[in-house]
């Protein structure tokens, strides 16, 4: 299902001041909160888009990006699961034919899940017993966790091979079931193993759920009269052509460079943000010349 527009959502035009977008949000927010609608999931499904539009169009770089690209450029049509999060709350996801259970914490399976049901019984049931479970950090480089990669991970002696799906991100935890603790007297069942994962920043791309972002400065003449620059993505130095009079600011999208988003391959796009630089210590030819197109500019002579 298409997304709605988010100015539509917030019922403001697209040339709408910050100020306007923000008693719009308000006005909105106030109408359709949960406290408000207690059990009306139509009102709490219209709060999630109010409030995913406010996200957006309240944050100018995000705001500049949606109005150039649509929800493509803020990362509003790719992953299925949480903002940034291609595989969800939870559940499991297949890669190469291993299955890898993501658990953020509160799901069913989860070690609060454990401890609740051991407590409540889940209808009078309770849980077998079965080893502990083993939690562990792999780190992972800005590229690995991009396209995925294998580690071996040493538990207790025992190493363990765990592929890394292609697309995970910081903070994200993998759940390898029975690869814990070894299972208890009386029991058949190991406990779970779950790798944390960390991403190490990269030293000139970030990263927005299936965006990658970057800037890349060039001096006022290139912006003037337009350049050929070279420009860092994860697949590698590309060139990327910036058009005759390119203001500070402006961003470009390069389309198929970013994030995975589904096990089909696609991915997100790159978006590079421009920034011209004025230079601050000027030669007395360098002033003369600049004056003359000053002097120039005034008379007409240029557009």
């Amino acid at each position: 299902m298409a997304k709605r527009d988010y100015y539509e959502i917030l019922g403001v035009s697209k040339n709408a001041s910050d100020d306007e977008i923000k008693k719009a949000y308000r006005k909105l927010a106030i109408k359709y909160h949960p406290d408000k609608n207690p059990g009306d999931k139509e009102a709490e499904a219209k709060f999630k888009e109010i409030n995913e539009a406010h996200d957006v169009l309240s944050d100018k770089q995000k705001r500049a990006r949606y109005d150039q690209f649509g929800h493509a450029g803020v990362g509003g049509n790719g992953f299925g699961g949480g903002a940034g999060n291609p595989f969800g709350q939870g559940g499991a996801f297949n890669f190469n034919g291993q299955t890898f259970n993501f658990d953020f914490g509160g799901g069913t399976g989860s070690p609060l899940d454990d401890i609740l049901g051991s407590i409540f019984g889940y209808g009078g049931a309770r849980r077998p017993r079965r080893g502990a479970d083993y939690q562990t950090n792999v780190t992972l480089s800005f590229e690995e966790a991009i396209f995925g990669t294998t580690k071996n991970i040493d538990i207790d002696g025992k190493s363990t091979k765990v592929k890394i799906p292609a697309g995970i991100d910081d903070g994200m935890s993998i759940r390898l079931a029975g690869k814990g603790g070894p299972a208890p007297e009386g029991s058949t069942e190991r406990g779970d193993l779950y790798v944390r994962i960390r991403v190490k920043p990269h030293k000139h791309l970030t990263r927005e759920g299936a965006i990658i972002l970057s800037e890349e400065h060039i001096d006022m003449v290139d912006a003037a009269l337009g350049a050929e620059i070279e420009v860092e993505t994860v697949d590698g130095p590309i060139t990327m052509k910036v058009p005759a009079g390119t203001q500070s600011g402006t961003p470009f999208k390069l389309s198929g460079h970013g994030v995975p988003m589904r096990a089909d391959g696609d991915r997100g796009p790159h978006i590079v943000t421009i920034i011209v630089e004025t230079p601050k210590n000027l030669s007395k030819k360098q002033k003369e010349l600049l004056e003359e197109f000053k002097t120039a500019k005034k008379r007409g002579f240029w557009g």
